[in-house]
Formats: C-alpha cells, sequence, structure tokens
C-alpha cells in the first residue's frame, strides 16, 4: 500500500504546499480512498500518478474549508470526463448539506452513482478486505481521525501438494485458498486451511483530523504500522496550537512514541512556514520519536 499527500498545509495554500489531502491507494489494481479534500485537490491530482475513475471513497475529518472546498469541482470534472464508477463520501454531519448545496446552487450534478453518508464514531466501513473506524478528535468543530485496519492475508495455496494428493482442479480451489472447508465430487472432505501457508498480518493507518492532544489518540494509533499526524506549530507554540484545536511537533511525536507506532509522518503545517523551516521541524519530532518524515506535496511513501 502506499500513501501519496496532494497537499499539505493548513488553513490557506502556499506557494509550498496546497492544503489537506491525502490518497490511499490499496492494490496492485490503484483503487483509491482518499481522506479530506482541500481546495485545489482535483489539480494536485492530476499532478499525480493517481487515476479519478480508481477513487473510490473519500473519507473527511470535519467541515473546514481547507478540507473540504475542493469537493464540488472534484465531483463534478469526474461527471464531465465520464467516468461511471461509483463513488462515496463519508463525513461528519453536515457534508451532506455542503455538498448537495454547492451542487444545486451551482446547477451541477453528478453521472456515476454516488452517496453520501453522515457518521458518527465507530465502524463506518467492512469491506472484508478493510475495516475503518472513526475515532472523535480534540478540535473546534467535530472531527474525526480514521484507524484503517487491513485484514489478515491468507497464506499461499500449496497446489503442488494438492496434485501429489489426487486433488483436482476446479471451482472449489477458490474456497480452498480462503481456508473452507469443500467436498469434492468423489466424496472426499478436504479442509483448504491444511494447505496453505503462514498468513501475512494486514497493514494498520491511523490517520488523524485537526486535533490538539485528545484522549482517543493512544487507542487510535496503537500499534499502527503508520500514523499520519497534524503538526500545524512548532514546540513553542503550544498554548497557541492547542487553542485552535491543533497540535505541535513535539506533541504528535508523543502520540506516536506512546502509541507504540512504527512510523510518523507529520503533515497539516502552518503557511508560516517555508522550505528553510523543514529541518527543524523534524529535528523537534525526531528528538521525541525518531522514525519521522515530513510529508511535502506529491510525497509518496510505501508501507
Amino acid at each position: 500500500m502506499q500513501l501519496t499527500f496532494l497537499g499539505t498545509g493548513a488553513g490557506a495554500p502556499s506557494l509550498q504546499r496546497n492544503v489537506t489531502a491525502i490518497a490511499l491507494t490499496r492494490n496492485e489494481r490503484g483503487d483509491s480512498w482518499m481522506f479530506d479534500c482541500g481546495e485545489a485537490t482535483q489539480h494536485q491530482f492530476m499532478r499525480s500518478a493517481l487515476k479519478p475513475g480508481r477513487l473510490q471513497k473519500i473519507f473527511i475529518t470535519h467541515l473546514h474549508g481547507d478540507h473540504i472546498f475542493g469537493l464540488p469541482g472534484l465531483l463534478t470534472s469526474r461527471s464531465m470526463a465520464s467516468i461511471p464508477e461509483p463513488l462515496t463520501v463519508y463525513g461528519p454531519k453536515g457534508i451532506r448539506a455542503f455538498i448537495e448545496t454547492a451542487l444545486t446552487l451551482s446547477s451541477s450534478f453528478v453521472t456515476f452513482p454516488f452517496e453520501i453518508v453522515e457518521i458518527e464514531a465507530g465502524l463506518i466501513v467492512d469491506d472484508g478486505e478493510f475495516r475503518v473506524t472513526a475515532w472523535p478528535m480534540n478540535h473546534v468543530v467535530e472531527c474525526y481521525g480514521y484507524r484503517v485496519e487491513q485484514y489478515d492475508k491468507p497464506g499461499f495455496l500449496d497446489a503442488a501438494r494438492l496434485k501429489a494428493e489426487g486433488v483436482p482442479r476446479g471451482v472449489w480451489f477458490q474456497d480452498l485458498k480462503a481456508g473452507k472447508t469443500v467436498t469434492l465430487p468423489d466424496g472426499r472432505v478436504i479442509n483448504g486451511a491444511d494447505y496453505l501457508g503462514p498468513s501475512t498480518k494486514g497493514k494498520v493507518l491511523a490517520l488523524f483530523g485537526d486535533t490538539a492532544p485528545c484522549d482517543a489518540a493512544l487507542s487510535m494509533a496503537a500499534g499502527a504500522d503508520l500514523m499520519v499526524h497534524e503538526t500545524t506549530l512548532e514546540a513553542a507554540m503550544e498554548e497557541k496550537a492547542n487553542g485552535r484545536g491543533h497540535s505541535t511537533t513535539v506533541q504528535a511525536a508523543r502520540v506516536a512514541q506512546q502509541a507504540g507506532v512504527k512510523r510518523l509522518i507529520a503533515t497539516h503545517f502552518s503557511s508560516r512556514y517555508i522550505a528553510k523551516d523543514k529541518e527543524r521541524l523534524l529535528a523537534e519530532c525526531q528528538a521525541v520519536f525518531p522514525a519521522t518524515e515530513l510529508a511535502q506535496d506529491f510525497a509518496v511513501f510505501e508501507f
């Protein structure tokens, strides 16, 4: 899997960064989910390797403009491109009114199957391959973080052993690959689990919305392979950051350290910071949690 950062700025775009949007590419087919959709995200999408037709779901953390103003343009452009694949948007209460009002007042429409789901904390998606849970953040408006958990992948089916034992190929191989028990035409009962190699543990992504330190943080991020957390301001500006529902570099790093995550990617930087500030912000994070990287627009992280 990989994460592509389409925007890494907070509040307003700058010459170095667009506002927040992050795409999760889930598999070899390039199917993607997106988290937040700030202004001009569709422009960023076109400058990346991502394909609009592969975008299946958009998860909105909260309704501040730097996280949602790109939605109407992305949706209508997707329609104008005659993309037929369905798309679902998930977000806090009010996301439906925002999208429907923007489309109605601009005489716009979507031509693909489209669903808007207003969420509460808890499980919101389980497609048998991934499950997504929403966790309440500590922001000035209703805001969520998302924990994305990939189910463990079954081991490979030992086809050579099955052949050696006289088990013919057939439609039952799909059930055997899933570890199920099947009855063959000759009456033999075969347990697929007996012919599978070791399973591969699924990955876990913890992606925070805008937040000051919060009670849910450690549970949401516990043991994650990758954690993405806002670092709007530097450590010396903690009071200002927290007063506006944001975190500092050091506060994000402490969550990563205490939650036992493997990697931290810091993002959502105030527009006050320019390229020369990058090393200083990274150093503040790494002093607490060494396995920290800073996101930048169009950066791609494999995990």
